[in-house]
């Protein structure tokens, strides 16, 4: 006879959070245990607290779910440049995205804040809207390039735009079909979904003004004070105009709604500012009452089977911070690719717990990857690609054609621990092979690079 079955609130298994770590979480448990309820709490504002003294999270509708099993994976959140200015839009999920659209159709001239890749992105596909770039580093986009891949970039950034569209292969997971609801000003902090790699697909997002690209970058700087109107009218300050020739900088006679004033001493006047300066993750809702061991960098400690420090509590994705010794060509950053491999290894690290099964470190942690697409150009990012954690023990190996592509290798003794392929230079795969089985090249030198040989008949 079939036992009484619980009430439908008690779960083998609970996921928490909607974005890419969680729902692919929750969809590989599913096709662990088809006769299983998966729980997946989702929809920013739910999470209210999770006590592991009883197993079981409390949601805000002050429904209680039971688990035997729990995996975290809340993301992380925006750090603003500043909370709760209506001129300052940060840009993290699919609301917030959404939301910078509709503003930006009004808007004349605006200002980006930031160096990752939200910012990159942005930047190359705005249109008809005068962009002021600020960044803290010397060059663009300093977590993916060096200062050569920036360059290489920077000069497609001013050219003009073509307009063709590389038509997208990817799983895309989209919301449809959710009544849009008005997000009051008291919700604008809850956490959304992070934004995939195709976001901006289908958002239209043009200005007011009929020409294609107006883009002045300002490096080696950061928000000193934002000013809205009529405190910079009192204050009488002097703003600066969109800078067309550097050597004549003029004072702007426009009034505008909002101010930026750089450390640098410039000040810019704007429509709006895009604040898209990274994320943290977003623990905070977890902690109390919990002893979490916490990483540097905030996230939730996991250990090689995604396990936080408490008991049946697992992470993945942007929430957790990596602590297990890491594969020396192999570094956490939070992707969105990242977050699919760690939801998709927590799944089923937590069903071999279950099933009193051991499992292996999956292959996906053996060997950094990342391919994007920034400025219409393919981005291959392998290994150690940035000398991450070499010093000064390595040497660089580069090839560039101007407005084509550009290679670079980070060799150590003689083998290869990372690369920077931009373009369509058809070299990841033999590159990958290389970082993975460390074969000693020294003997090939430069030729490694030389695009007269065609390095893949060497190593079949």
């Amino acid at each position: 006879m079939e036992a009484a079955r619980p009430p439908s609130t008690a779960g083998k298994f609970v996921v928490v959070g909607g974005g890419i770590a969680g729902v692919t979480c929750a969809e590989q448990l599913a096709t662990h245990f088809p006769s299983e309820d998966i729980l997946l709490v989702t929809a920013s504002p739910v999470i209210k607290a999770v006590t592991n003294f009883k197993q079981c999270i409390l949601t805000e509708d002050g429904n209680q779910h039971v688990y035997k099993k729990l995996c975290l994976c809340a993301g992380a959140k925006p750090k603003l440049i500043c909370e709760g200015n209506p001129y300052v839009l940060g840009i993290r999920d699919t609301d917030s995205a959404q939301e910078f659209q509709k503003q930006l159709t009004k808007a004349k001239r605006i200002m980006i804040i930031g160096n990752g890749g939200i910012a990159l992105e942005l930047v190359y596909e705005i249109e008809g809207c005068e962009v002021i770039w600020a960044i803290k580093d010397k060059a663009i986009g300093n977590t993916f390039f060096d200062a050569g891949a920036a360059e290489f970039l920077t000069s497609k950034l001013l050219a003009e735009k073509p307009a063709a569209k590389i038509a997208q292969k990817r799983t895309r997971y989209t919301t449809e079909g959710r009544k849009k609801e008005a997000r009051s000003k008291s919700k604008a902090d809850n956490v959304g979904s992070a934004l995939g790699p195709d976001w901006h697909e289908g958002l239209n997002l043009k200005g007011t003004k009929e020409f294609s690209h107006k883009i002045h970058l300002e490096t080696m700087c950061e928000v000193k004070k934002i000013y809205l109107q009529d405190e910079f009218r009192i204050l009488k300050k002097k703003s600066f105009t969109f800078p067309r020739d550097p050597k004549s900088v003029t004072t702007d006679t426009e009034m505008w709604p909002v101010y930026v004033e750089l450390t640098n001493e410039k000040i810019y006047g704007c429509d709006f500012i895009v604040s898209a300066t990274g994320v943290t993750p977003n623990v905070e809702p977890f902690l109390h009452g919990n002893s979490f061991d916490l990483g540097e960098d905030g996230g939730l400690k996991v250990d090689d089977h995604m396990h936080t420090s408490l008991p049946d509590v697992y992470a993945a994705g942007d929430i957790c911070t990596t602590s297990w010794q890491l594969s020396p060509v192999w570094q956490q950053m939070r992707l969105w690719t990242q977050a699919r491999q760690m939801g998709w290894y927590a799944a089923k690290c937590m069903a071999a717990a279950s099933s009193g099964d051991s499992i292996d470190m999956d292959f996906s942690f053996e060997l950094f990857a990342h391919v994007t697409k920034f400025f219409n150009y393919k981005v291959v990012l392998l290994g150690k690609y940035n000398a991450q954690g070499l010093g000064s023990d390595h040497e660089l190996m580069l090839r560039c054609t101007k407005g084509q592509e550009y290679v670079k290798v980070v060799m150590q003794n003689g083998r290869m621990m990372g690369a920077v392929l931009i373009g369509e230079t058809d070299l990841e795969e033999t590159f990958e092979n290389l970082i993975l089985n460390q074969m000693d090249l020294s003997s090939y030198g430069e030729d490694l690079l030389d695009p007269n040989i065609d390095i893949e008949d060497y190593f079949d």
